[in-house]
């Protein structure tokens, strides 16, 4: 039979029991406010029961105090981090589109959009068509112009300022993560260092977990926690476990004790992406020596992250890509030729291409290049549409053809570079339209000059983007020739030259177009090139070199001094010329030269760019609906975000409700609580000291 001092055990476990029962709940209590505590309670079993060998078989033992475990439900705390992701995303969203919507709202009282383009179409130009030949109009018609390339100089730098802020914030949230990251591995150490013994690490884990939470709001997270098994013997369980963290579609950040950082590398120069774009971008590389690129543009990334790439990178899915064409690598010129089909690559006006140089991947190599030349041919009758990267060094390029070729990624949101893209390819066309009309007529007896230019970026200069689209085939023949006669080339040629004639040939082919190619225009080239080559038979030009000289080429980022492509022409550096400004009386207002100084007919051209979609078409709107089309994208941009955030704002509130009532600390339930375990603890204490009584008896009275 069990010993007399049986019970005396049995009520001292109780004891334990109830008094970690009771800690336990004064724990829970002290830290009912603590951000990311889990309730703990103790478990218990009954001890196992001792075989006394009598007729009742087993005699109890009390109770086993196993743990003090808390209270977590796994499946809400993924539940949760998926959604919080989201939150993260949407919440930056928000705050960037609202700064780019006040960025092109126009009330009427601040000078948006419409209020300088109705300035100058509307109030500047019909003052201008009832008097033209006035100087003070003219003048005033000229401010007006100012007015408005003014206004897009600050919209494009406001944009700029905001991609440098969105820039900043994503090094800020590179640092979160690795701070985050550095700490959720000593974490893992300390748990498992403590967990070996046989304890549960609760407060640390709560610790782990909240920073998860927070990681889930920066980055996407994936976290996993396995057992470490004892290879010796499988069933004993060792208290070990291996902690990982993965990011941004299972790019391992935490595995257990170790944890790899991140870093912002400022990118170069050479490797801008976009013609738009600020300098010093960050790409996010790995930072264990290697520098391997760490993936910004998975389809699997979120949280704030996401959304800053996003608002920094996205340009609507509209990045370059194409094939490169049969024979399009050259090795000795170290060029290399992409055919595209794109709408936005066919058309200059709309591509938003480094014009600095940058890297293009072709197949899965990446080279850097200084240039590129855009090019259209019709050779086959159907418009083809090439670019020709220069290479910025000497190595072999490995890529054959139909390999695809691309440069940056395609981000498929309306970020910056989208916006920057939208307002260049506006002013480009616009600008295009009213220099073409200005330059086909005359103010007096003087030929029209452009109104609209671009200022370099690196010199006090602008840009001249020539104009000689209506010239007659006598009149180019005229002006080539002028054009070798300075390089010291007379008639008749000498056959030696031709390489020499046709560069000049093709230069003066070049100095007018329109961006926006169209087979037209490529025949009347071919036209005037074979008229020269008629008058100079002793070049023996041949069809496929008139061909080759006549089509459109365009090359950005070697000589940009001498280009006359309007890709150089830019939001922020958009601009009136300089000789208008300084002489209004040359604005030309008729089409004739012999008309007489009221004549107003060129103006009427000019009036009509801003209605009349057959002048000037943008998205299929008129030029002056620019304003209508950009805040309909900011507006329904700026309007899902907010959507969006406050469903998933709310998504999350549900979860961390249900969480919270699984391991929130409940104070009703703990004073309940309490009490239970209060008379638990007065119960055992009270059998003891029965107990003691008896044994007093036993002992001291009974003479054992």
């Amino acid at each position: 039979m069990p010993s007399q001092f049986f019970g005396l055990n049995i009520a001292y476990t109780g004891l334990l029991a109830s008094n970690a029962a009771l800690n336990t709940t004064s724990n829970n209590i002290a830290n009912v406010q603590t951000e990311g505590y889990s309730r703990q309670q103790v478990t218990t079993q009954a001890a196992n029961a001792l075989r006394v060998f009598q007729t009742y078989g087993c005699a109890g033992a009390g109770v086993e105090t196993l743990a003090i475990e808390r209270v977590r439900n796994e499946f809400y705390d993924f539940r949760f981090w998926n959604n919080n992701e989201k939150v993260g995303e949407y919440e930056q969203k928000i705050y960037y589109m609202e700064q780019i919507e006040s960025y092109f709202h126009d009330n009427g009282q601040n000078a948006g959009f419409k209020t300088v383009f109705d300035q100058l179409m509307i109030t500047g130009l019909q003052e201008l068509m009832k008097n033209p030949d006035n100087l003070s109009f003219k003048e005033q018609f000229v401010g007006y112009a100012g007015a408005l390339t003014e206004y897009f100089n600050n919209v494009a730098g406001n944009l700029e300022k905001l991609q440098k802020d969105v820039n900043e914030e994503i090094k800020v949230k590179v640092d979160e993560i690795n701070s985050i990251a550095s700490e959720i591995a000593a974490l893992n150490k300390q748990i498992n260092t403590i967990e070996l013994k046989g304890v549960n690490a609760n407060e640390l884990r709560d610790r782990r977990t909240l920073l998860v939470d927070q990681l889930s709001q920066i980055v996407d997270v994936e976290v996993k926690e396995t057992k470490i098994a004892d290879l010796n013997n499988p069933d004993r369980n060792t208290g070990g476990s291996r902690f990982t963290v993965k990011i941004a579609g299972g790019q391992v950040l935490v595995d257990n004790f170790e944890y790899n950082g991140l870093k912002c590398v400022s990118r170069t120069d050479d490797q801008k992406v976009n013609q738009t774009d600020v300098d010093g971008l960050y790409d996010v590389v790995w930072d264990d020596g290697t520098n391997s690129k760490f993936n910004l543009y998975g389809g699997a990334i979120g949280g704030a992250l996401k959304g800053l790439i996003d608002l920094r990178d996205g340009n609507n899915g509209e990045s370059f890509s194409g094939v490169i064409v049969p024979n399009g690598v050259d090795n000795t010129n170290h060029t290399v030729t992409v055919k595209v089909d794109k709408h936005y690559l066919k058309d200059l006006n709309k591509c938003n291409l480094s014009d600095s140089g940058g890297v293009i991947k072709l197949g899965n190599k990446e080279y850097y290049y200084d240039s590129w030349t855009y090019s259209v041919s019709y050779d086959n009758g159907e418009p083809e549409y090439t670019y020709t990267f220069q290479m910025s060094d000497t190595a072999t390029i490995n890529a054959a053809e139909g390999s695809t070729a691309s440069v940056g990624k395609s981000v498929a949101y309306q970020g910056v570079p989208y916006y920057m893209a939208q307002m260049n390819e506006w002013i480009r066309t616009f600008s295009q339209k009213f220099n073409d009309i200005l330059t086909s007529g005359y103010a007096g007896d003087q030929k029209g000059v452009a109104l609209f230019t671009a200022n370099m970026m690196t010199e006090n200069k602008q840009y001249f983007f020539g104009n000689h689209g209506d010239e007659t085939e006598d009149e180019y023949v005229e002006r080539v020739e002028k054009a070798l006669e300075a390089q010291g080339l007379t008639k008749p040629y000498n056959p030696a030259d031709k390489d020499k004639v046709l560069a000049v040939c093709e230069a003066a082919l070049q100095d007018y177009r329109y961006d926006t190619e169209s087979k037209e225009a490529y025949e009347n080239r071919v036209n005037k090139l074979k008229k020269f080559a008629t008058e100079h038979p002793e070049l023996a030009l041949t069809d496929a070199e008139i061909k080759e000289a006549a089509k459109l080429k365009v090359t950005v980022g070697k000589d940009d001094a001498n280009s006359q492509s309007y890709y150089l022409m830019t939001a922020k550096y958009f601009d009136v010329s300089n000789t208008v400004e300084n002489d209004p009386s040359l604005l030309a207002t008729k089409k004739k030269e012999g008309d007489g100084a009221e004549q107003n007919d060129l103006l009427e051209d000019i009036n009509k760019i801003a209605t009349d979609k057959g002048s000037m078409s943008f998205r299929g709107c008129s030029a002056s609906e620019f304003l209508q089309c950009i805040l309909s994208d900011v507006a329904l941009n700026a309007s899902r975000a907010e959507t969006f955030y406050s469903s998933y704002a709310d998504i999350a509130i549900s979860i961390d409700t249900q969480r919270i009532s699984i391991s929130g600390v409940d104070e009703d339930e703990e004073a309940v609580n309490l009490v239970k375990y209060q008379n638990g603890y007065t119960l055992a204490s009270k059998m003891i000291q029965t107990l003691t009584e008896v044994y007093d008896r036993l002992i001291l009275q009974t003479g054992v």
